[in-house]
């Protein structure tokens, strides 16, 4: 990570559904607003079960009616080099946020966040998990990303100064 680079790492269970969307919607808004070159995405699960592989096809059927493409993401376990690697750890949800206050004992727990914070119109602290759910809790998961990734971004870039 270079130190002109911002690093955002999106966490959720498995990284098939929520953390690769979040990845995706906001790989787009960075693109959109010509800020790829400076903040680096990348998503993570907390467990392995599905390194290796795709985006669950709901999400991706999902994000790309919105435009957002996840083909070519592939799911990986969290580990604790992330923690040097980024600036900003975003979790789904508070159990996932748990996992990396005790993964990552440090004094700059600052840098970890639940995605939701970012969205306080909504409300809510977790994105709800849709793994199990109707294929209708994809679209509002999306919903809920894409505010949070808004929200994000422009507290990044209010605190850099991008």
């Amino acid at each position: 990570m270079s130190i002109r680079e911002i690093g955002v790492l999106f966490v959720c269970t498995g990284n098939i559904c929520r953390s690769p969307t979040a990845h995706g919607v906001m790989q787009t808004l960075l693109k959109e607003q010509g800020l790829l070159p400076q903040i680096r995405v990348d998503s993570a699960g907390v467990s392995g079960y599905h390194v290796g592989e795709r985006p669950d096809p709901r999400s991706q059927s999902a994000a790309k009616n919105r435009g957002y493409d996840l083909s070519k993401l592939r799911a990986r376990k969290l580990h604790e080099n992330d923690f040097s690697s980024f600036h900003y750890l975003i979790a789904m949800d508070r159990g996932h946020l748990q996992h990396m206050q005790k993964l990552f004992e440090t004094d700059e727990r600052e840098r970890l966040h639940l995605l939701m914070h970012f969205a306080p119109e909504l409300s809510k602290d977790d994105v709800a998990d849709p793994y199990y759910g109707p294929v209708n809790g994809f679209e509002r998961v999306l919903d809920d990303i894409e505010a949070g990734c808004r929200g994000l971004l422009q507290f990044i870039r209010q605190r850099h100064g991008i």
